[in-house]
């Protein structure tokens, strides 16, 4: 009986995808970067720069289950595990350039505008 009634559509969740939903938005002087990370706390969270690489990862172990009166886990649909995404920013940054906020679950990170450098690596010879 259960089983049917856990399965109908309604109460089996949709394939979820383990990534971290991201929004970011240009304003004049910055980028705003909004991610989701429901059920996460700001110790699980870490944001490191790597060679113009803005690395996001987050780890949660959730022991909460719910049980029958066998002591039979009935469903389990809280996330725990890990996480992780990178997103190019350039070489121009540094860890100080970063403002970053935790709150409600959705990971806040400010990144100012700076002029690219790009270091022509090309092997073309002009022609006069």
């Amino acid at each position: 009986m259960f089983d049917d009634f856990f399965d109908d559509g309604f109460f089996t969740p949709q394939k979820r995808v383990n990534s971290m939903r991201c929004d970011i938005k240009e304003t004049d002087n910055d980028y705003k970067m909004s991610i989701e990370l429901p059920g996460f706390k700001k110790e699980d969270i870490t944001i490191n720069l790597d060679q113009g690489y803005l690395n996001i990862s987050a780890n949660t172990q959730n022991e909460n289950e719910e049980k029958n009166d066998e002591g039979h886990v009935i469903r389990k649909e809280r996330y725990s595990g890990s996480m992780s995404r990178s997103f190019y920013v350039g070489d121009q940054y540094e860890a100080g350039d970063f403002n970053a906020s935790f709150d409600n679950g959705e990971l806040n990170i400010t990144i100012p505008k700076k002029d690219a450098y790009i270091e022509d690596h090309s092997s073309r010879i002009p022609i006069e």
